[in-house]
């Protein structure tokens, strides 16, 4: 007997970056029958969707939290929550803005990952072939179809039926210029802006009225008590994101001297000085502005890009622009 399987293998795809977008593209692409391969630089999945882990602390330094407008995702944030991977956060939230702080009162649904930001993503590559620490450095179209090349291991012997990038746009544009110049451009139309986070930790509850804050002055635009979300364990302790402007401005400088700014600050708000602090340096933090394109595939040569800088910025944004490029490509695959 004859196995139609063998005769006819699932196309086979190169997914490169496993943030929120390229999760949700492969999760999709996989549901079809398709057989994907994410390749990703960090030691484990999930971008910016990000917690950094200490003795006895931890705190969520990328995403803060996600909202879920569109019922597609309202749909997928349900599914996570049934997992118990993700729950609402209701934090007192304050503004300050340059007069008398003030609380604000929101509508808004904010959800977080629990117990922490990176939970949803790590359950989505739960059933996904993950390939971390990989760089892929290079792309190129042979006629049995694509290799990448990565600085770990050089060019992979496998063929890909297609490449498709779910990373940010100046890692994107580099791998494109060759193989696809518009995509390339594309890429390069997109300003994405960096951000300094400050992971604070405390041996006791900080005593201030707010859970979380915007902040319309000076180089802070958010303080949260990451101890408040549901789900949190250890030390108290908080995330200072210092606004875009004043992170780039400052990209190059030592932690050393970033925390100093960004604890003034935090002082000015009525924080106390913590125990000790930790600075990450997000180098592609958001769009500004974000480009509205939903995601990018040319069929013609196999080849598509998708994430939140293609898609109006955010996680709900990163992770419906992997799925409309999960839904090019199942189409495209589908009349072969």
């Amino acid at each position: 007997m004859i196995d139609k399987a063998t005769m006819n293998p699932a196309p086979h795809l190169a997914l490169i970056g496993a943030g929120i977008s390229g999760l949700s593209c492969a999760t999709r692409l996989q549901q079809a029958g398709l057989e994907v391969s994410l390749f990703d630089k960090s030691r484990s999945a999930g971008g910016r969707m990000s917690t950094r882990r200490g003795d006895d602390w931890q705190c969520d330094h990328g995403a803060q939290y996600f909202t879920a407008r569109h019922p597609d995702f309202r749909t997928e944030v349900a599914r996570w929550q049934q997992a118990g991977v993700a729950a609402l956060w209701d934090p007192g939230l304050w503004l300050f803005d340059g007069d008398s702080p003030a609380g604000r009162g929101s509508t808004v649904e904010r959800f977080v990952g629990i117990p922490a930001m990176t939970a949803p993503a790590r359950y989505l590559a739960s059933t996904l072939s993950v390939q971390a620490s990989t760089s892929i450095r290079q792309l190129r179209r042979q006629t049995r179809g694509w290799q990448v090349f990565s600085a770990e291991h050089g060019w992979l012997e496998t063929c890909f039926a297609a490449v498709l990038l779910a990373v940010p746009a100046p890692q994107a544009a580099p791998l494109l210029q060759q193989p696809a110049p518009e995509l390339a451009a594309l890429a390069g139309s997109a300003v994405m802006r960096g951000c300094w986070a400050l992971m604070l930790r405390f041996a006791a509850p900080v005593d201030l009225p707010f859970d979380a804050a915007f902040v319309n002055q000076g180089p802070l635009r958010w303080i949260a008590r990451n101890s408040s979300k549901p789900g949190r364990s250890g030390e108290e302790t908080w995330l200072l994101h210092a606004c875009a402007e004043w992170s780039e401005a400052h990209l190059e400088e030592d932690s050393t001297s970033v925390a100093a700014a960004l604890l003034d600050a935090f002082g000015q708000l009525g924080g106390p000085a913590p125990q000790d602090w930790t600075a990450h340096r997000w180098r592609y933090a958001d769009t500004e502005p974000a480009l509205a394109e939903g995601c990018a595939w040319r069929p013609e040569i196999g080849l598509g890009l998708c994430g939140d800088w293609l898609n109006g910025g955010k996680v709900e944004g990163a992770w419906r622009s992997g799925r409309m490029l999960a839904e090019q490509v199942k189409r495209s695959f589908a009349r072969c």
